[in-house]
């Protein structure tokens, strides 16, 4: 057994990630006999209730079935996530589009609702990077998640997602149309080396704007570093310190690296580097619409659900585990 080798804990890191591994695996292989056994016991409580015209226990067998069910799709969804790096923590990017100060409105509306989900989820968060929009709305934002299965759950939100109401911010009343793109990239940690060459970088430093305390203003602490050879920038403002703000926009930019270098072995995950030159119509995977009627939309599996409300207050699972199970 390889936990039981004399060399295993030479390398903590590695030790630990077979170790979550090993556990992820008997868990699964634990919930499919329980399945099993749940199925063949709700099967005969239904034929002994059918055959002795039990309606009561008819009943109780159809609730225990479908609570059986909901079982089964969550199994569904665990064994579905068994890419490289759906284990891993992520990094999600949300950026302003087309649709000016409605479309930073729109993008902090994103930022709500998933800050929201993730706190359903128990997926903690901490933000990188936050810029404020002109007279409204944000931005930008940069922010790192983590829990279990975090990418894993949230790679299905990359893509531009688009928002059709009427605009609070056109004294007309006019309906308008704006758009944000998601971003969403797996973690990386010290056991993948993404080799930078510090001559291929240009690092600026400026002072802070928008959230963080009146001592992030006063410095120029905040760091943006731009990779020259792929044109990737990040930035990070967050920290008092200039020194951990570049040591936070280092891990983003190795991250982001570190998925396009995969997207190159791997073109069906091109999309989660879209430019923001198409960060507009026709390019959508989700549209949230709240006139002339109220429905969200995902067009990739085509699923419809009309309380648009509950969706931006954060309950995105069934759209996410759609996608899951759809594989698109």
């Amino acid at each position: 057994m390889l936990t039981a080798r004399q060399d295993f804990w030479n390398d903590a890191d590695q030790a630990t990630r077979l170790l979550k591994e090993r556990t992820f695996l008997s868990g699964l292989i634990e919930t499919c006999h329980t399945i099993f056994t749940e199925i063949e016991e709700v099967g005969i409580f239904m034929e002994l209730a059918q055959e002795e015209e039990d309606k009561e226990g008819e009943k109780e067998a159809a609730a225990l079935l479908a609570k059986l069910e909901k079982k089964i799709q969550k199994f569904s969804i665990d064994i579905t996530l068994d890419g490289e790096d759906d284990a891993r923590d992520a990094i999600v990017s949300i950026n302003a589009g087309a649709g000016g100060t409605d479309s930073q409105d729109w993008t902090e509306m994103l930022f709500r609702m998933y800050t929201r989900w993730m706190d359903k989820r128990g997926f903690k968060y901490k933000i990188i990077d936050y810029q404020p929009g002109d007279e409204a709305g944000i931005k930008g934002a940069t922010f790192q998640v983590s829990g279990q299965n975090c990418y894993g759950f949230m790679k299905v939100e990359s893509g531009v997602h688009r928002l059709v109401r009427i605009s609070p911010f056109n004294a007309g009343g006019k309906r308008q149309t704006s758009f944000a793109a998601v971003f969403i990239y797996p973690e990386i940690k010290d056991e993948i080396q993404i080799d930078v060459d510090e001559g291929d970088l240009r690092v600026d430093v400026y002072r802070a704007s928008g959230a963080g305390g009146q001592h992030v203003n006063k410095t120029s602490s905040a760091v943006r570093i731009t990779h020259l050879p792929t044109g990737v920038v990040v930035q990070c403002q967050q920290e008092p310190s200039q020194h951990r703000n570049r040591e936070i926009a280092m891990k983003v930019l190795k991250s982001r690296l570190y998925q396009l270098e995969k997207q190159k072995q791997d073109q069906k995950k091109q999309n989660l580097h879209n430019g923001k030159d198409e960060i507009a119509w026709g390019s959508q995977i989700r549209s949230y619409v709240l006139h002339p009627y109220r429905m969200v939309k995902d067009h990739r599996t085509d699923m419809e659900i009309g309380d648009v409300d509950r969706v931006l207050d954060g309950d995105l699972d069934s759209l996410v585990e759609g996608v899951l199970l759809s594989g698109k």
